[in-house]
């Protein structure tokens, strides 16, 4: 069933004839037939339903655990979404030095050129490495060494670039610690490769690692979402597979002390030599390793059925041990490899790839969702350039361009201030909006409406506060909405009192026009200055250019509250007095 040694069982069962009868060759061809049927129904199906019912076991007690048995498919979305952007908060983005130089080349290795361009050294570097064999010429083993040289000598210039540009915020990011060593490693590599080679590993080796770096441009790569998606699935799994591992490590922990006690003085023969067996614990774990993974239990099984003479000698004296004999225990022997195969390589092993599928299954869903972890790094990427001290607060005037910088499906393109209105976004003092309020209006724009999911935004915008004190500090005075509504009502406000002032001069020009008149005064002439005074005295000029400045800026709530606040401060000074 785990299709070590069958093919021998076969032969010897084809060749087999009756009772006390001699082999033949291939006397008893139905015997494959028995064996085909055997292997398929007993391996290919009966085996995998193994498979089956530990990934279904472990899918069910996994969403149990998550707490999202319950959800439909709208509300995991929502879940979703909402647990990846509480769980991210904008960053202060490396300041660009102010020195003419430094930040030429500061610009220069923040473009993403620059990034693909290493990428395509790297890839080359590696052509070069493969092309390496144990018999090449002494002219090629110096033409690949000088290539080697001039590549380890751009890696160097990339990490002097950036160390001039980024000073000492290039060892605050972690793909640079990792460049940084192994440009050390590589560069000390080629002065002292013979003691390294002989001592500890292959110079060649450090160049290897380099590859890795290959993994920060795929996500700016659209083309590689597939790779990005199995990546990310493999990152998933790490935790789990690592604790996977440690089950495992135990199940071989106590096979090992078992087997020791039981099968060290086993004869040496077939699968047990001087390497494997049960003697000592690291020999017994090298055993049961091999087991885990099928290969070769049949030979260590063999010399352990053996129960007396001639295939051992039970009266064998072991020095040092009060032990006789190299014989087995069969029944013992039997029990402990089919144990420890059910256990380790049909559940333990195969909770491995329940693991992998499980993480891919949602790597793959979480890339199919309307946003996924991309888009929200995207987000404050782009937050960054708009908010460089990292406060998590936006001015109004700035959210339109903001809104245009951003790319599928959180873009939103200009005209684009009437849709940003509609969205009734908090603002705090000052016409500043948080960063949290305009991605959860983001997000709901590109999800849609929910209203039962009220309740899950404000546990998520709860959770976001407790580790980000800066929003808890700032209760919103309105909405863009409402200051919108504000503006509007204003304008009309103002409309309306400048009618009534107009009316009332006029009123007031034609009483003392007619005034005059009654009293012999002067005609038409005296009637226009007489308006044209009354005007200037109730001039708008000063009056409008309030007006027309606040319609197009309105004010913030600092310069409306601020009359009021000085008058209380008067009045709080004038009780003291």
């Amino acid at each position: 069933a785990t299709f070590k040694g069958w093919m021998d069982i076969m032969y010897a069962a084809i060749d087999s004839r009756d009772v006390l009868q001699q082999p033949k060759y291939e006397d008893n061809l139905y015997m494959y037939l028995y064996f085909v049927i055997f292997i398929i129904f007993g391996s290919f199906f009966t085996l995998n339903l193994f498979i089956g019912v530990i990934i279904d076991n472990f899918n069910q007690q996994k969403k149990k655990i998550s707490q999202d048995i319950f959800m439909t498919e709208e509300q995991k979305k929502y879940y979703n979404a909402m647990k990846k952007l509480g769980s991210k908060k904008p960053q202060k983005p490396i300041p660009r030095p102010g020195n003419k130089f430094q930040g030429m080349v500061f610009d220069f290795v923040t473009q993403q050129v620059f990034d693909i361009s290493i990428m395509i050294l790297i890839c080359l570097n590696m052509v070069t490495m493969m092309v390496e064999t144990d018999d090449q010429s002494k002219e090629m083993e110096n033409i690949l060494y000088w290539i080697n040289l001039v590549f380890i000598v751009l890696f160097t210039g990339e990490c002097v670039l950036k160390l001039i540009s980024l000073r000492h915020y290039y060892f605050t990011i972690g793909w640079n610690i990792f460049d940084f060593v192994v440009v050390i490693l590589s560069i000390v590599g080629m002065f002292l490769a013979e003691m390294i080679e002989k001592y500890f590993v292959s110079p060649t080796l450090f160049r290897v690692i380099r590859l890795a770096r290959i993994g920060r441009i795929l996500r700016l790569i659209k083309g590689a979402k597939g790779i990005r998606t199995l990546l990310f699935a493999l990152m998933m799994s790490l935790p789990a597979l690592f604790n996977i591992g440690l089950l495992l490590f135990l199940v071989m922990f106590i096979y090992a002390i078992f087997g020791m006690s039981n099968f060290a003085y086993v004869k040496r023969e077939a699968g047990i030599d001087d390497m494997f067996n049960f003697e000592t614990f690291g020999n017994s774990m090298i055993c049961l390793f091999q087991i885990t993974t099928s290969a070769g239990w049949d030979g260590l099984l063999a010399p352990i059925l053996n129960s007396g003479e001639p295939d051992c000698d039970p009266n064998k004296a072991h020095p040092g041990s009060s032990v006789k004999g190299d014989c087995g225990n069969p029944s013992v022997g039997i029990f402990f490899f089919v144990s420890y195969i059910i256990i380790s390589f049909l559940v333990v092993v195969n909770m491995y790839i329940a693991v992998i599928l499980e993480n891919f299954g949602v790597a793959t869903e979480e890339s199919a969702e309307p946003l996924s972890e991309d888009d929200f790094e995207m987000f404050y990427e782009v937050w960054e350039k708009f908010d460089p001290d990292a406060t998590q607060f936006m001015e109004f005037e700035k959210l339109s361009d903001f809104a245009a910088a951003l790319e599928p499906p959180l873009h939103l393109p200009k005209p684009n201030k009437v849709q940003l209105i509609a969205m009734d976004l908090p603002m705090v003092s000052g016409d500043r909006i948080h960063c949290l309020d305009i991605l959860f209006a983001f997000t709901k724009r590109v999800l849609g409406e929910s209203g039962e999911m009220d309740a899950l935004r404000i546990q998520m915008e709860d959770r976001f506060m407790a580790s980000n004190p800066s929003k808890a500090s700032y209760e919103p005075i309105t909405t863009t909405l409402k200051r919108k509504q504000e503006e509007v009502s204003a304008v009309i406000i103002q409309r309306a009192y400048r009618r009534h002032l107009l009316k009332r001069t006029v009123k007031q020009a034609s009483f003392i026009y007619n005034k005059n008149k009654t009293e012999g005064g002067a005609g038409q002439g005296m009637k226009d200055e007489i308006l044209i005074d009354k005007l200037n005295e109730n001039s708008f000029t000063e009056k409008t250019d309030i007006t027309a400045s606040t319609a197009v800026c309105p004010p913030s709530y600092d310069h409306v509250t601020r009359p009021v606040k000085e008058k209380h401060e008067k009045e709080d000074k004038d009780v003291q007095k």
